[in-house]
């Protein structure tokens, strides 16, 4: 491993525990306004990643994918969330989850803006940094050439696509995850005891089929902000 890919793994670890916590603190934010202080009370809606540590999910499963080659994906701490504590137990709890996705987008678009900017000022060089997290390895001359730009561009378009990796990640209608619980209100009473069940079932559906189902978002997701930062 030389030197600039290791750069570019921090750069990547370094965006994913930023897009983690700010998915975690968002829950957070989004029960408190809905009646529910819990989190805020144990100190989770913050984006200081140290109390949104899963050993697992932010430690692991990122140094697995790491390892393996893979897109680097992992989960944070959920956040506590009391919903007996909501004055509307349906609207609130799908606002509740609904932020987390939602705050990995907004960074997504945030990013892509920010981009833009950055494109208007060295076009070549972001077009460069573009590449070099597509083809996992950047070109020492235009690292050289732009300390600044190249750099900030790597990191801007690491945030484009570890923040849509999340949001598609999260919505998978499994549980744990985010979609489970939006997948909930839809469901029969009858069923839910079954679909709370699954465990470790629901853990294998991911391993064997999650990368496809992410798939079905992410890369029109990205062919589409790859088109728009590429052709404005």
């Amino acid at each position: 491993m030389n030197n600039l890919h290791f750069v570019l793994i921090l750069f990547q670890v370094a965006v994913l525990l930023f897009a983690l916590s700010l998915h975690e603190a968002a829950h957070g934010w989004m029960a408190s306004r809905c009646g529910d202080q819990t989190a805020r009370m144990l100190g989770r809606i913050t984006l200081n990643p140290l109390p949104h540590i899963d050993m697992v999910g932010t430690i692991l499963v990122p140094a697995l994918s790491i390892f393996a080659g893979w897109p680097l994906i992992g989960w944070a701490k959920p956040t506590p969330v009391n919903t007996r504590n909501f004055k509307n137990f349906v609207r609130d709890d799908v606002m509740t989850t609904l932020a987390g996705p939602m705050s990995n987008l907004l960074m997504a678009v945030a990013s892509l803006v920010l981009l833009l900017l950055l494109k208007f000022l060295s076009a070549q060089t972001v077009v460069a940094a573009i590449l070099s997290v597509q083809m996992g390895a950047a070109d020492a001359g235009v690292v050289n050439g732009s300390p600044v730009v190249f750099p900030l561009a790597l990191l801007l378009y690491y945030a484009v696509f570890l923040n849509l990796l999340l949001v598609a990640f999260n919505l998978l209608p499994l549980p744990p995850l985010d979609g489970s619980h939006l997948l909930r209100h839809m469901l029969p009473y009858n069923w839910l005891r079954i679909y709370d069940s699954l465990g470790i079932v629901s853990m294998i559906l991911i391993f064997l089929f999650g990368g496809r189902l992410i798939g079905l978002f992410l890369n029109p997701a990205m062919a589409l902000f790859n088109h728009i930062l590429l052709t404005l």
